[in-house]
């Protein structure tokens, strides 16, 4: 239990603390204002929940660092997988929330957000004043057929995958629909949060273009599985490669 961890998911909002903003400081010390109220909720709830450990994308990666960064983004999958939890807190779904709010939540619209609750093998929804989503206490919401089924109508992913998915290349369209209508930041970022759910491993590079970036996955898996689903798309064909969509949104 000593080394457990809980991870955190959640949309990125104004200013986020980042590592040089916390370090060497003791959190919950700091002033609560923006991201830094959020992180120390979070490092409450991780507390309260028995962890001492708490990781968050915004203050636990050097992102100056850029063999850090590269590391981070092909490790990401596997950390959240190995978390003892990951708490996804909803910052746009009100206290006492009915059902179909977390379908609404912006959160769910994100790239990342993906793979951050189909790795982990326990997850736990928080809402905006950081109370648990339909009042549900039990140790995982991934056992609570009430969540899992609203989480399923809002992705179109079945719920046993969500609740026991395992990265494989196969079955490569269906995947990539999964992330077809999600936004990310970055536009790489769209490629890059898809590698641990395909299991690749493939360079990190955000100088490149986007089209570049979804070829270079979109060749690996076809020439890795032998998949030709992926070829499966209609719109604009990629500058990249003629035989790959410009986009992910072609699928």
């Amino acid at each position: 239990m000593y080394f457990q961890y809980a991870m955190l998911s959640h949309r990125w909002e104004g200013k986020e603390p980042l590592l040089q903003d916390i370090q060497g400081k003791v959190v919950h010390k700091l002033d609560p204002v923006g991201g830094i109220k959020k992180l120390q909720s979070f490092c409450k709830t991780a507390r309260d929940l028995g962890y001492r450990w708490a990781w968050s994308d915004t203050c636990c990666i050097d992102k100056n660092n850029n063999v850090e960064l590269q590391a981070s983004v092909k490790s990401m999958f596997i950390w959240y997988h190995h978390s003892a939890v990951t708490v996804v807190y909803l910052s746009d779904v009100p206290p006492l929330s009915k059902s179909g709010a977390l379908a609404k939540s912006t959160w769910n619209t994100r790239g990342w957000t993906v793979q951050e609750f189909l790795a982990p093998k326990a997850i736990l929804f928080y809402q905006k004043d950081w109370t648990l989503y339909f009042d549900d206490h039990t140790p995982n919401h991934k056992n609570s057929v009430a969540i899992m089924q609203e989480l399923e109508y809002a992705t179109g992913i079945d719920r046993q995958v969500i609740i026991a998915f395992r990265p494989r290349m196969r079955g490569a369209r269906e995947k990539l629909q999964w992330a077809s209508t999600r936004i990310t930041t970055l536009q790489e970022d769209i490629a890059y949060s898809l590698f641990g759910i395909f299991c690749v491993r493939l360079r990190v590079d955000y100088t490149e273009k986007k089209q570049s970036t979804l070829g270079r996955l979109l060749q690996e898996i076809i020439a890795q599985s032998g998949d030709i689903t992926a070829l499966d798309w209609v719109g604009k064909s990629s500058e990249f490669n003629s035989c790959l969509p410009a986009d992910i949104i072609s699928y």
